[in-house]
């Protein structure tokens, strides 16, 4: 197995955990040590350098993202760029990204500036939680509660007073909306009266002329009915999500997804049928027992469909997962093939006409990837562009939402955190809107 001697260092913990980002568990084994020692005084970065490089030496692996541990690859250039630095050239000399990766950090970043420009300092994107769903997924780890649409009331009327506290608060501090966000969970476990209602009060609180994208997920296709849609397009919802996360019955069984692969179809029909602008559809590379021909028919299935945009996701097994519970080192099990599933994605995608928009990474992702949204005919999902690149402030309403203002002198943010659980978000409510009185309104 490796050792690691560190010394003249304050830390050791956080190199050790980027060390377990490289190897995989297999690697540790009880025959054999091969000691690497460091004694270091200098940028950090520098040892992050040395440790990726001795590891590469001795493993024969040069994970793609090189030192790059950070969700959000895309701002990183972005500053490097207001900077006066090449954004690629010092993603690949001091980060050691190989040149795909900095190539398409690079062009998102280029497709972001040219499409999206940089927010207003007074716009503001405001996000609304519906922690339900019908079941519960096997990679799950989202605040996502199991419950009839009779419970879901008392939490509706919570949500609905931090709606009309917040669009009072908003106008008096002269913000306006960019994007309005619904996610979860899923919005569209409420019944078609519960989202009039809802989208009602939002309607009453906030003024909406400003908006330019009005998003809810209806991740779930079972959850989708003509007549929710039709309540959606009355309130000017002019993008959704309908996530298959794989167009495999046999998949969508082994995960938890009540849901059919005909239920998919059924729900891009609907949403035809009322006009919907925008759809966006969710896949996930490296499903349990997915092969890579899965994926590609998976992908396939929803460019025909005609969705405008589609995000492709790597499996990444969360702590709070029942997917964590059952393989704890399923992370680290066939990462060629996950690498191969998304580079055989990305070209298709581009060969359709579609363009990344955004990217994110996220830890314990299999193979290391990423997550990458694309878009065709210039209609990129706004809010997911802005979440990422923290330039603006962003409202969370709901249980689990968690607020960020933005200080563009500084460029900093601070986090205005609601409590995750729904009940508890129901019981505290008037905490909640006294945290955002002085932690989001009263901190500018």
């Amino acid at each position: 197995m490796y050792r690691f001697n560190f010394s003249n260092i304050d830390n050791t913990s956080q190199y050790e955990e980027l060390i377990k980002e490289f190897l995989q568990p297999s690697q540790y084994g009880e025959n054999g040590e091969t000691v690497l020692e460091y004694d270091f005084r200098g940028d950090k970065n520098d040892l992050k350098r040395q440790i990726y490089r001795d590891l590469s030496r001795l493993t024969g692996e040069a994970p793609k993202w090189g030192i790059l541990t950070g969700i959000r690859p895309v701002k990183l250039a972005g500053e490097l760029l207001d900077s006066g630095e090449d954004p690629k050239k010092v993603l690949m000399e001091q980060y050691l990204t190989d040149e795909t990766k900095a190539d398409l950090v690079c062009d998102i970043l280029e497709y972001q500036r040219a499409k999206a420009g940089k927010p207003d300092p007074m716009s503001l994107s405001v996000y609304i939680g519906i922690p339900f769903c019908p079941t519960r997924c096997l990679y799950c780890s989202f605040t996502s509660n199991q419950v009839d649409q009779e419970a879901m009331g008392p939490y509706l009327e919570a949500l609905g007073k931090e709606i009309d506290f917040a669009g009072e608060a908003v106008k008096s501090e002269g913000y306006k909306l960019e994007t309005l966000y619904f996610g979860g969970g899923t919005p569209t476990s409420l019944s078609a009266e519960q989202l009039d209602a809802l989208l009602n009060r939002v309607k009453s609180a906030f003024a909406l002329g400003s908006v330019r994208e009005y998003t809810v997920e209806a991740g779930r296709p079972d959850t989708i009915t003509y007549e929710k849609l039709q309540v959606l397009q009355d309130h000017g919802v002019d993008r959704i999500s309908i996530n298959p996360q794989s167009m495999k019955q046999n998949t969508l069984d082994l995960i938890g997804r009540r849901h059919t692969v005909e239920d998919v179809y059924k729900a891009f029909e609907l949403a035809g049928k009322v006009g919907m602008e925008v759809i966006n559809a969710d896949l996930i590379a490296g499903l349990p027992e997915e092969t890579a021909e899965d994926f590609a028919y998976s992908l396939e299935e929803i460019i025909r469909l005609g969705a405008e945009n589609i995000t492709l996701h790597t499996l990444a097994v969360k702590r709070a997962s029942r997917l964590k519970e059952m393989d704890e080192n399923f992370n680290y099990k066939d990462e060629e093939l996950r690498e191969q599933m998304l580079a055989s994605a990305h070209e298709r995608l581009r060969g359709c006409g579609y363009v990344p928009y955004y990217l994110y990474r996220q830890k314990h992702t299999s193979g290391n990837t990423e997550n990458t949204g694309f878009c065709k005919g210039d209609r990129p999902g706004l809010y997911n562009i802005r979440i990422m690149e923290e330039a603006q402030s962003n409202l969370a309403l709901g249980a689990g939402g968690i607020s960020k203002i933005y200080f563009p002198e500084e460029n900093r943010l601070e986090r205005v955190a609601n409590v995750s659980n729904y009940e508890v978000y129901i019981d505290r409510i008037d905490e909640m809107i006294d945290r955002k009185i002085k932690g989001f309104f009263g901190n500018r």
